[in-house]
């Protein structure tokens, strides 16, 4: 019986402390701080494929008789 009263006891004052802070204007958890802008991302091409260099070069290693790389 008395740990019934204990759980009784416990979960009030739960309860009272989360009222409290809320007629506070507290919040249980402390706000998160700003996040900074992210940088301006740069302008190169994502992908090899993308790239006019890249494409400039796979085709002069297509044209090429031997196939070698250059």
């Amino acid at each position: 019986m008395a740990f019934v009263v204990l759980l009784v006891v416990a979960v009030a004052v739960v309860v009272l402390v989360v009222r409290a802070t809320a007629a506070a204007g507290g919040a249980l958890r402390p706000p998160r701080p700003a996040q900074r802008p992210r940088p301006p991302r740069d302008s190169r091409p994502m992908a090899p494929d993308d790239d006019p260099e890249f494409l400039r070069e796979l085709g002069r290693r297509v044209r090429r008789d031997d196939g070698s790389p250059a």
